[in-house]
C-alpha cells in the first residue's frame, strides 16, 4: 500500500492495482458453444414475446 501525505497534513492511501492479465480469444469449440447459447436465448425471448402477444 502507498501511503503519502500532503503538505495539509492529510494522509492519502492508495490501494494496490492488480496485475492485469490480456483476456484469451475462446477456441473453436467455445465458439461453437456461444452461438448455440445466442440461439437459444433467441428461440426463448421469441416465444416468450409470441406468448405474451397470444394472451393479451
Amino acid at each position: 500500500m502507498y501511503t503519502t501525505i500532503n503538505p495539509d497534513g492529510q494522509l492519502n492511501n492508495y490501494a494496490n492495482e492488480p496485475t492485469m492479465y490480456p483476456a484469451e480469444y475462446p477456441n473453436e469449440q467455445q465458439q461453437q458453444r456461444y452461438a448455440l447459447q445466442g440461439a437459444a436465448a433467441v428461440l426463448l425471448v421469441t416465444s416468450l414475446l409470441l406468448t405474451a402477444f397470444a394472451v393479451s
